[in-house]
């Protein structure tokens, strides 16, 4: 069916904004539908980095020797709910399954083909939209404060550089020389990346693509969707806790809560999520330069229009179990080391669901059993760093055009 649609896009966060602003330039008629306000989700709370070198995935060779290590330390840079634990072990079988070099060789690629362009594809979309104003490109610093630490980077810096980024590295005498606002503590040494970007407010961000969104012609809707109307191959409605709403094809960006609606398409994926944190500080008084990463702890800090925000760490639980504030006290901690003359007062802690699939890699994909349906999801740490590309490629993808990429490492049928 070609020329103008109506289309549904699920999930309001930033992966399904920028599908939204790409649909909408291809001239189809557009509704976004969540159960929540714009970038009231995983959007909200993230650390605002746009890291175009982040190809490495999560699981790599020797993660199954780390695993008891992690489920032992519950302030570590990863933790894994003992309860949630049965629910986890089949997509922690994938997990330790995908650590092995040629998969991760393989799903490096595919990262870096999504990653490389994020910027530019980023600046493109916000000119249109008229965002400009709201990304910053001032590189990262990632900090190292151990020996071991450093000298095990060394061989992530290496792939970094083998897929195009630019990478200068610093000694520790000169760490506060490129960000003076760091306490005069021993470093190891740190690398400045200078084609990282970061947003100014991740939250404000999504609301304004959303009304960007909303002026070229797309309908906001609020509701939960539950399910699908199908017949003959392809969805006629979704079904919404409110209502019934007719459609002439859906695009699946629900973030964590994707699964069930992936299901009902037909497709099967192990998606669950990466529990993350933050600590925003209003009144903090200390201001980066630019984000700082932490080898060890495996938080940034980020300067923001509305403070000092702290955000990382990766906890498996699920979508059901309540926080675990101790992972920020993690953060809290790492901030006052960093930053001693800190000021914490108005200070907000946040938890998020970050959507995760087993091989790092996310689904961008036409639906398995419906000819108007696709769907794109588990981003993982790099939903905001792909939104601007992942909503490109389902444009393409919903008009029949070639994305000029192999799609198969991104399938949803690839499990």
């Amino acid at each position: 069916m070609n020329g103008q649609r109506h289309l549904f896009v699920i999930g309001a966060g930033v992966v399904g904004t920028a599908t939204a602003l790409n649909l909408l330039r291809d001239g189809h008629r557009v509704t976004l539908i969540d159960r929540g306000a714009p970038g009231e989700g995983t959007s909200f709370g993230n650390a605002a980095v746009i890291e175009p070198h982040g190809v490495i995935p999560v699981p790599t060779p020797g993660v199954l020797w780390r695993v008891p290590r992690y489920l032992m330390d519950p302030r570590g840079p990863l933790a894994i709910r003992w309860r949630y634990l049965p629910r986890l072990a089949p997509w922690l079988l994938r997990f330790v399954w995908n650590s092995r070099p040629s998969k991760v060789a393989s799903s490096t690629a595919a990262l870096d083909a999504l990653l490389r362009p994020a910027i530019e594809v980023w600046r493109e979309l916000v000119a249109w939209a008229g965002a400009e104003d709201m990304i910053r490109e001032q590189g990262w610093l990632a900090v190292a404060e151990r020996e071991a630490t450093w000298r095990a980077y060394q061989a992530q810096i290496e792939v970094h550089r083998r897929y195009g980024a630019s990478v200068t590295l610093l000694k520790p005498e000169e760490i506060r020389q490129q960000e003076p606002a760091l306490a005069d503590i021993k470093f190891a040494g740190a690398a400045y990346y200078p084609k990282v970007a970061h947003v100014l407010n991740p939250h404000r961000f999504v609301q304004v693509l959303a009304a960007a969104a909303q002026k070229r012609g797309a309908a906001l809707i609020r509701d939960e969707v539950t399910g699908f109307e199908q017949r003959d191959g392809r969805v006629g409605a979704l079904l919404g806790r409110a209502q019934r709403y007719a459609c002439d094809g859906v695009v699946v960006t629900g973030g964590a809560w994707s699964r069930g609606l992936a299901a009902a398409l037909g497709a099967r994926v192990p998606l669950d999520t990466e529990r993350g944190y933050h600590i925003t500080m209003p009144n903090a008084g200390v201001v980066p330069r630019a984000p700082v990463l932490s080898l060890e702890g495996g938080y940034v800090a980020t300067p923001l229009e509305i403070g000092l925000r702290v955000a990382g760490t990766d906890e498996l639980g699920g979508l059901d179990l309540p926080p675990n504030w101790q992972r920020a006290e993690v953060l809290l901690r790492g901030v006052k080391r960093w930053f001693p003359t800190v000021n914490t007062e108005g200070m907000t802690r946040w938890m998020g669901f970050r959507p995760s699939l087993p091989d790092s890699v996310p689904v961008i994909s036409a639906a398995p059993s419906a000819s108007n349906a696709w769907m794109g999801f588990g981003h993982g740490h790099l939903g905001l760093t792909m939104g601007a590309r992942t909503g490109q490629l389902l444009a393409s993808l919903v008009a029949g055009r070639d994305t000029g990429l192999d799609m198969k490492p991104y399938r949803a049928d690839r499990f």
